[in-house]
């Protein structure tokens, strides 16, 4: 098919795509348009699409391997880039003519887009970031590519079932993937276990089990330009596929052992690793993602330039959280054991390559890993560790003579409670730029987990603020709003966003606040339908949309969400005389398959949202919702729907959050802590266009030192007394009273970690200001487009530059 781009007559494109397409459904699918399934001309679409995008995407790989500049290779675990056909139509500037071209052929382009599944590549904000700056990369022609695991199942399909989460498997993969190149002819071998043999100074990793790495390529197009960069996907296989000799002796199962052991290893994202088993194919799928992919990295350079001496020059490798900090040794494993560089060359050469994004300060989450584990599935890389950390902690004993125990709170190895590896100290050691996510995270990191070493590499901390990709999360998730955007700015602002600061002269516009309030109440209708038609609960669109919508975790405080709408709905039966605002309260996120807490928190939602929405005393002005299997696709029918958006973290523990910027974004206000990004937002929307509730982070502290007591609260507060008592008084379980009793445990008896009874009332009173605004329409519009107006600093394409200048040492390319 021609170029889109060069056929400048419409309907001259219209028949172009036409022709195309059902090219595709003939020679690509096999099908007969008469028998062709939704997801056959899905992918029908899909390849004719793709055709127009591989020739940018050669010219920028040759672009970026002929140039002297650097390129980046970006290390994630995860990748939640959500469907792929909609975003590219809209990066390319072909929505419309796409639309054309089906309605020719009597199709609609949403009901085709539906049939695209979401990629199960990710779970939350870790790779939904990951998915943003692959998205800014490309539109800002940085030479780079993502390094990821082509899971073949995702995490896990959520159902809810009589209230409880229950997983079963994502066949994401199941009809294929349009948009994948397999490349059968790249692969390595990544290996396990075995021992050491020492040779005099030599070390041979030996006896090894062997997986076989295979690249699959995506495109990732950049938005607006002839930019396209690539994500690389590593799918696991057997070196031997099947054992002939068992299989002949009738030994069918027996035969393919060690081709399903293998393969396990990028069988599924984030196995229960709450087994020994589990926990060694977590390792393992760590392990694996890195050392395919720096195999990779080297045998591409030295294709390229003949020589690893300039690697450093050429490459930065970035650490999106510990996940693949293997990385590390892997470098110096490969550069000393089979590229036969000194030890002291290759870490010279390694300490100038990497860089580390942290995006915790909880310690519980910071990942560690056994000395006996590793030793077991890695025992090079275990003996490379402790070396750097002999090495490392040499140095500082020289600076710092007589200090043992900072050389115990500095050690990679952590001995107070058995033997550990700890990741994150490993990532900063060995590298040279290491970034939080927000201001406070920044603040924290530096003041808290990583203080020690903030105090002996000063300029090796930074912060770069997290930020989001406008193209999706605005021009494609938000059609109503972008249009209205467009006609009164121009369209521009997809490539810089600062520029929607030029609506807030419309606050004063009576018509434009109309127009705004128009199109949210068109996506609240849109959300409406699909929660009727998959729920079968009819919600008003009138009514305020208050949404809470992220990974369901103790931290992230749904229950003291839910607590505070058990707390509404008592005094909504205390007092029915009142003119409340109508309320639907939206949830929607999976819990770890492991996390118990977090899976009793979605019971109770459910079993909550059972007694309210069929209570018919409170004339349904509050509705209880759980939207089941939460991921991008209903992000973006969501946010765009939403009036208030939960970010209601105990202050300290968020790193930063991207979903908050995102409802911004679209238009809805914010109720938070001051935690995260919330803090940035405040001072970029104003702090009277956002309700800030709770404990800051030097309060919790505080709190926590002078001994919190939630059993005082809890017996001083005759509401939140109710509250809590309807709990294990079987009020939303009249069949089990007992069911939440260790929800209430955890709250009243065992210190309630995440402090919700201690900002419990703040939250309420900020629940009543937002009813109060919303009484008032359109001063209500009025801050949410001051929210819109104030957005620009918070895109994706901000935070890459300031990675491209801070971190990278890059420049774009020409």
């Amino acid at each position: 098919m021609n170029d889109p781009f060069i056929i400048k007559n419409r309907e001259q494109r219209i028949n172009a795509l036409v022709d195309s397409i059902q090219t595709k459904l003939k020679f690509m699918i096999g099908k007969d348009p008469i028998i062709a399934t939704q997801h056959d001309w899905l992918n029908a679409i899909s390849y004719a699409i793709r055709d127009l995008t591989v020739d940018r995407w050669l010219r920028a790989i040759r672009r970026s391997l002929s140039q002297s500049d650097r390129a980046v290779a970006y290390l994630s675990m995860e990748y939640l880039i959500g469907r792929t056909l909609s975003n590219t139509l809209l990066n390319l500037g072909m929505y419309d003519d796409v639309a054309g071209a089906l309605k020719k052929m009597g199709f609609e382009l949403n009901a085709i887009l539906e049939e695209e599944d979401d990629p199960g590549l990710g779970n939350g904000g870790l790779g939904r970031l990951a998915a943003c700056f692959l998205d800014s990369l490309a539109t800002l022609k940085i030479p780079s590519v993502g390094f990821g695991i082509r899971y073949e199942y995702g995490m896990f399909q959520q159902n809810i079932i009589d209230g409880q989460q229950v997983e079963s498997t994502d066949r994401w993969l199941q009809y294929g993937n349009a948009w994948e190149f397999p490349r059968y002819n790249l692969s390595y071998k990544v290996r396990f276990a075995g021992r050491l043999q020492q040779e005099g100074k030599v070390t041979r990793w030996i006896e090894t089990e062997e997986v076989l790495a295979r690249a699959y390529d995506q495109i990732v197009m950049g938005y607006g330009c002839d930019a396209t960069n690539t994500l690389r996907l590593w799918s696991a296989h057997a070196t031997n596929e099947m054992n002939i000799s068992k299989f002949n002796q009738g030994e069918y199962s027996a035969a393919f052992e060690d081709k399903n052991f293998s393969e396990n290893v990028s069988r599924v994202l984030y196995p229960n690793d709450s087994t020994e088993s589990g926990k060694i194919l977590r390792l393992g799928q760590e392990y694996f993602l890195v050392s395919a992919t720096l195999q990779n990295i080297l045998d591409v350079h030295y294709r390229v330039h003949g020589t690893l001496h300039n690697l450093a020059d050429k490459i930065a490798i970035h650490l999106n959280d510990t996940h693949p900090v293997l990385a590390i040794p892997e470098l110096m494993r490969l550069l000393i054991d089979e590229h036969e560089y000194t030890w002291e060359a290759a870490w010279q050469m390694s300490e100038k390559i990497f860089s580390y994004t942290n995006h915790t300060l909880m310690s519980e989450a910071l990942e560690r890993w056994s000395v006996e584990l590793l030793g077991r599935l890695l025992p090079r890389h275990l003996q490379i560790i402790f070396e750097i950390n002999d090495h490392f902690l040499t140095k500082i004993k020289q600076r710092y003579p007589n200090n043992p125990e900072l050389l115990t709170r500095l050690s990679l190895i952590d001995e107070s409670h058995g033997r550990y590896v700890r990741m994150a100290w490993l990532a900063v050691v060995g590298s040279y730029r290491v970034n939080g996510v927000s201001q406070l995270h920044s603040e924290l990191m530096t003041q808290e987990i990583f203080a020690d070493f903030a105090k002996i590499f000063p300029k090796r901390f930074c912060n770069i603020t997290n930020g989001i990709t406008p193209r999706r999360w605005l021009a494609l998730c938000n059609k109503p709003l972008a249009s209205l955007i467009d006609e009164t700015i121009g369209e521009h602002w997809r490539e810089d966003l600062t520029l929607l600061s030029r609506l807030q002269q419309r606050t004063d516009f009576p018509l434009f606040i109309e127009r705004l309030k128009t199109c949210k109440l068109e996506n609240k209708v849109a959300l409406a339908s699909y929660i009727a038609n998959h729920l079968n609960i009819i919600v008003d669109p009138h009514a305020l949309f208050d949404v809470q919508i992220k990974r369901i975790h103790e931290y992230k405080r749904q229950l003291l969400n839910i607590l505070q709408v058990i707390g509404r709905y008592h005094r909504m039966l205390r007092l029915p005389e009142k003119n409340w605002v109508p309320r639907v309260v939206i949830f929607s996120g999976k819990a770890a398959s492991s996390y118990v807490n977090a899976k009793m928190i979605i019971r109770l939602i459910n079993d909550v949202a059972q007694v309210i929405n069929h209570d018919a005393r409170i004339k349904n002005r509050l509705k209880v919702i759980f939207i089941p299997n939460y991921s991008v696709s209903l992000a973006e029918l969501i946010i765009p729907a939403t009036d208030l958006s939960e970010q209601i973290s105990l202050a300290g523990t968020e790193a930063s959050g991207t979903g908050n910027m995102k409802f911004a974004l679209n238009g809805a206000l914010t109720i938070g802590t001051l935690d995260g990004a919330n803090i940035e937002i405040r001072e970029h929307v104003g702090e009277e266009n956002i309700f800030i509730f709770g404990h800051t982070a030097k309060q919790v502290e505080a709190l926590r030192a002078q001994g919190y007591d939630p059993r005082k609260i809890y017996q001083e507060h005759e509401d939140l007394h109710d509250v809590l008592n309807s709990l294990v008084s079987g009020v939303f379980s009249p069949n089990d009273p007992n069911r939440y009793y260790a929800l209430y445990d955890s709250l009243i008896n065992f210190g309630d970690y995440y402090q919700l009874l201690a900002d419990y009332h703040s939250y309420v009173q900020a629940q009543d200001a937002v009813d109060k605004l919303y009484q008032t329409p359109n001063l209500w519009a009025q801050k949410t487009l001051c929210n819109i107006a104030n957005m620009g600093y918070f895109s994706s394409d901000r935070t890459i530059k300031e990675y491209v200048e801070k971190i990278w040492d890059m420049k774009p390319n020409p």
